[in-house]
Order: C-alpha cells, then sequence, then structure tokens
C-alpha cells in the first residue's frame, strides 16, 4: 500500500506505510480498518494512502478558498483509534442524515461519523453513506478547485 498523502503537509510524519500503520492498531480496530480499506477502496478505485497522523484516505481533491489557503485533501477516509473509528464525510454529516439515521450506533459533528466498532452498525448503509459523500465530492471537484468548505456549505 502506498503512503503519503498527496499535496501540502498531508505525508504521515514517520513515513510509515499504512501497512506498518495497520500492524500498530490493536487487533480489533486493524480488522475494522482491513473492512473500511476494502469498501473504500471498492467505492473509490484508489489505493490508501496514510495523511498526517494516522488518517487513511482514498483519492484527492483539491481546494482554493478565496483567502488564499489551498491545499489537497483526502476524498473519502477514516481515522482508527482504539475504541472509536472516525469516518470521514467531507461534505458533511447533514447531506446525509436520513441513511444516518439508519446506520445503528454513532456519534456525528460536521463531517465525522464516529462508530466504536463496525458490529455496532450496518455495513450496507455504510457503504451507501460513504459512497453518496464520495460520488458528490468527487462531482464537485471535476468542476476546478473546490472553494468553499463543503460541510458547511448548504447542499
Amino acid at each position: 500500500m502506498r503512503r503519503g498523502g498527496a499535496g501540502t503537509g498531508m505525508a504521515d510524519q514517520d513515513d510509515r506505510s499504512v501497512d506498518e500503520y495497520l500492524a500498530s492498531l490493536d487487533e480489533q480496530t486493524a480488522t475494522d480498518s482491513e473492512t473500511l480499506i476494502e469498501m473504500m477502496r471498492r467505492i473509490s478505485g484508489q489505493e490508501p494512502t496514510l495523511w498526517n497522523v494516522g488518517t487513511i484516505g482514498f483519492g484527492t481533491y483539491h481546494y482554493r478558498y478565496e483567502s488564499g489557503r489551498e491545499g489537497d485533501g483526502h476524498t473519502i477516509g477514516f481515522y482508527p483509534r482504539k475504541g472509536k473509528l472516525t469516518v470521514y464525510l467531507m461534505d458533511g454529516t447533514a447531506r446525509h442524515s436520513a441513511l444516518l439515521a439508519e446506520l445503528g450506533k454513532h456519534s456525528t459533528t460536521g463531517y465525522c461519523v464516529y462508530i466504536k466498532r463496525l458490529s455496532d452498525v450496518d455495513p450496507v448503509v455504510l457503504e451507501r453513506i460513504v459512497r453518496a459523500s464520495y460520488e458528490y465530492v468527487e462531482s464537485k471537484s471535476q468542476e476546478g478547485p473546490i472553494r468553499e468548505i463543503l460541510w458547511k456549505s448548504e447542499a
């Protein structure tokens, strides 16, 4: 598996591969991570990359805000920690509220879905949510650099 996120300063600081990172996780978190990797690989057609301090991302998009800030982000991804998986929906959780109501045991913030373990949620619903998010961000990025924080914008 590839290492390092694309773009500006997002590569893992220790230059670790995804496999090396997974090997550092506890067994349950590593197992859940492998399942998420397979799902996100299926959705994106991309190999995983390790971003910043442990986010596993798939695909990239470029953003450029009016403030002048620009960079690259992963289109879909997750951050595995013991007892909590964070799935990133770069277009925001609000766009997926109906499906999130069917997901199972989880909590959310603006663009994060927190899950203790994958067995707590319906994997078919999770895949539908992640696929919809991926397709939306990909479609926006085809128009050129994304100029808004998608999870804060009206969708």
